[in-house]
């Protein structure tokens, strides 16, 4: 080995912040030949595939790339497990990277890292059964050191209730939280630095050559609207007819079809996704049929296309309320990996609707509803136990928990009636 790499690789394991993904990771590439690690610009996706790697390769400047496209052999040469960083700058070292597997036929040969999804046919083989997938996100707070994560998501399955456990969060630090967001390049800078961060990052993708991401040039005034509709709409269902009006109200012609596209570019971008609706019956229509929430991947993504720093959060809390809403999609989604599971959201024709479903690979399900303050928790209760209801009317299995997060609860607690309430940092694994 190099030895610039293995002094690299040696600060990354001395500085290195551990996170959720870790143990997945190692698990799958004890299981696959490699791991696909994807996810938003900066999330830490490099600094993780270091920790796991042996060998590294960097590419994303325009000489290394075109000497790879020459030799893309050398790319993939190392020891194992041998990270490529931003491969989809040449997409071609997938589809060579899976013949290296199928004929050393190894586990944990490589850790592929991108921040984008390379265009469309630029590979020949999916990589099913070689190459496992995994979605990174930015740090939750637990992750952070934000959250004293005495709250445990795995054992809330298990037992539905919680120990009391003392939280140190209050509005004005929650706004912060939110604004800072989860870039591991924010941790340690004070809230004006890590605040600028988000607002470069918001600035650089209106200005992003979309072409590198599905060979379409777009506009950048039209990116720019497009993403103040979305952070508008953050946290809701929102039609892609609703975004088109918005963007037309600021004096934009655009096309239902042109702002689908721009939507599609961001979610490829790792900047946008969907919290998919929940049915916990799996055939069922409604699962398919109804929309579900659309987030941005981090809130100080959606502050910061606002232009609402913590000052003005303070005093809007209808906005801070959806913000605080993305945070905890976050967090929870990170958490619920760990148990191999997925967050969903529901609402049904009768409109009720519950913030987030925590589901399960084996079909154990829980429930939680979001709120700022603690004046919205009976609200939240009688949602949470409505949904039961429904849900015991309809044959399903009942909730493992239920659950209100909050940025203001002071303490995590289970409630007489068997709900528990839990300040966002108390939440963790």
């Amino acid at each position: 080995m190099k030895k610039e790499h293995l002094e690299l690789i040696e600060e990354v394991r001395r500085s290195y912040r551990p996170r959720v993904i870790d143990e997945i990771i190692s698990k799958k590439l004890s299981a696959f030949g490699g791991v696909q690690i994807t996810g938003p610009k900066s999330c830490g996706k490099s600094w993780t595939g270091v920790y796991h790697s042996k060998s590294f390769m960097f590419l994303g400047e325009e000489d290394i790339n075109r000497a790879i496209e020459l030799n893309p052999q050398s790319a993939l040469d190392g020891e194992y497990p041998h990270l490529v960083d931003e491969w989809q700058d040449v997409p071609k070292l997938w589809d060579i990277a899976k013949r290296n597997i199928d004929f050393k036929n190894k586990k944990g040969m490589y850790i592929f890292t991108g921040s984008t999804i390379p265009p469309y046919k630029k590979t020949f083989h999916t990589g099913t059964d070689r190459i496992a997938r995994h979605q990174m996100k930015t740090m939750s707070l637990f992750e952070s050191g934000d959250s004293n994560g005495a709250v445990r998501l795995s054992k809330l399955f298990d037992t539905g209730r919680t120990e009391v456990a003392d939280s140190n969060l209050d509005y004005k630090k929650a706004v912060n939280l939110i604004c800072r967001g989860g870039w591991p390049g924010a941790m340690g800078l004070d809230d004006e630095a890590a605040i600028d961060k988000s607002y470069e990052y918001i600035s650089s993708i209106k200005d992003l050559d979309t072409s590198r991401v599905d060979g379409v040039r777009r506009s950048s005034t039209t990116m720019e609207l497009v993403i103040k509709s979305l952070a508008r709409n953050n946290a809701t269902s929102a039609s892609i007819s609703t975004i088109a009006a918005d963007i037309r109200g600021a004096g934009k012609e655009i096309s239902e079809q042109t702002v689908s596209s721009y939507i599609d570019v961001l979610k490829k971008l790792f900047i946008i996704e969907d919290q998919e609706a929940w049915h916990p019956f799996v055939r069922s229509k409604s699962r398919i049929r109804k929309s579900g929430v659309r987030h941005f991947t981090d809130p100080s993504l959606a502050a910061a296309a606002l232009g609402a720093g913590p000052s003005i959060l303070l005093k809007d809390t209808r906005t801070a309320g959806f913000l605080f809403e993305s945070l905890c999609y976050r967090d929870l989604s990170v958490y619920a990996m760990a148990s191999r599971g997925r967050v969903f959201h529901y609402r049904d024709g009768a409109d009720l609707e519950v913030d987030s479903i925590v589901q399960l690979e084996d079909g154990r399900w829980g429930a939680a509803e979001v709120k700022l303050g603690t004046f919205e928790f009976e609200k939240a209760a009688s949602n949470l136990t409505r949904l039961k209801k429904k849900m015991a009317e309809a044959g399903a299995e009942e909730p493992s928990f239920m659950m209100i997060i909050s940025a203001t609860g002071k303490v995590a607690h289970t409630r007489p009636d068997g709900i528990v309430e839990v300040p966002i940092d108390c939440l963790g694994p």
